[in-house]
């Protein structure tokens, strides 16, 4: 049997009827008309940018919210007075 693109409670397709087999899970689709729509192919595209998106904020963790401690942290450890950048409190040194 098969199954059919539903979007906003249309079949992407354009076919109608109550006994046909719809979902919004793209990986079950079966359906080659609805496969080859703008609505499937948007979809598609965005379940794949939210998956990278999601991958790629994984990957990062929290090291690059914390750059700023750490930079602070390499700072004092050189030895001399080395002076903070613009923002980094109101300290003139470290």
């Amino acid at each position: 049997m098969v199954t059919h693109f539903r979007v906003a409670g249309h079949l992407a397709c354009g076919h109608h009827g109550k006994n046909l087999v719809s979902t919004a899970e793209l990986a079950r689709v079966k359906c080659r008309s609805c496969r080859n729509t703008d609505a499937f192919k948007e979809a598609r595209k965005e379940a794949r940018n939210a998956a990278r998106r999601a991958a790629r904020r994984a990957k990062a963790g929290h090291v690059a919210s914390d750059w700023r401690a750490a930079w602070q942290q390499r700072l004092t450890e050189i030895p001399g007075p080395q002076r903070l950048p613009r923002g980094f409190g109101g300290q003139p040194f470290v």
